[in-house]
């Protein structure tokens, strides 16, 4: 079935799934699972063990996958992030997609995870194909006026060339950064994972791999939602 959606907004049962009163279940099977991380467990073995035990559903126990950590990643991560006063007059390389659905999901009212490793990480997933929704444009703009407030030297963006839509996507942000005199590059790659990870630049991305293995990265997506998106539906497990 193709992809309709205007928006990158909450999923219909996301209200009942993460209530107020459902938080602390969540929350106690997010340190389990980051306990079992720790001791080493198999992410998909420990996710289905910490599931069946609490009872999760699918979203449920993809919320606290994509929130818990192990202890040793933890101290990894944070060894690695730098915070906003280390930006100004440096380059910035970018996980195009990472970044971009969670701030078009803030935007839209989406549910975001502030996980164990302080990145935030939202709910969507892109099977394969991009569609630009209505928050698209605004959530780039949101991104300019942070990394400028940041005096960021430049950007480097970098879409995912096998993922639908990629050349639409990288069109309309070289629109944006032609009107608004960007300082941006925005690159179609087969893999920007391995980009980003050799490249030796600082980088901002939510994505687990990204952070365990860059020489450092920026918590971009969080500062932006934090600063611009005072609203958004946050949810710390």
């Amino acid at each position: 079935m193709p992809d309709r959606r205007i928006h990158r907004g909450p999923h219909p049962q996301d209200f009942e799934l993460f209530a107020p009163a459902v938080l602390p279940r969540l929350r106690e099977a997010a340190c389990d699972l980051s306990w079992l991380l720790s001791r080493g467990y198999a992410t998909a073995s420990a996710v289905k063990l910490v599931g069946d035990r609490y009872d999760l559903t699918v979203r449920q126990r993809m919320a606290i996958g994509r929130s818990a950590c192990s202890d040793a990643d933890l101290v990894n991560r944070d060894a690695r992030r730098i915070g906003p006063e280390r930006l100004a007059g440096h380059a910035l390389w970018i996980d195009g997609y990472n970044v971009l659905t969670t701030v078009e999901a803030a935007l839209s009212g989406g549910v975001l995870l502030a996980a164990r490793d302080l990145a935030l990480r939202d709910m969507a997933s892109m099977h394969g194909s991009y569609r630009k929704v209505t928050e698209t444009r605004p959530a780039l703009d949101l991104a300019a006026r942070t990394l400028a407030e940041f005096e960021v030297d430049c950007c480097r963006w970098f879409l995912d060339r096998p993922v639908s839509n990629s050349g639409r996507l990288k069109a309309l942000i070289e629109e944006l950064v032609a009107r608004g005199h960007w300082p941006w590059k925005v690159e179609l790659v087969q893999n920007p994972d391995r980009v980003l990870i050799e490249s030796g630049e600082v980088v901002a991305s939510a994505d687990s791999l990204i952070l365990d293995h860059c020489r450092a990265w920026f918590n971009l997506g969080r500062e932006i939602v934090q600063r611009r998106v005072p609203d958004a539906w946050i949810i710390e497990l």
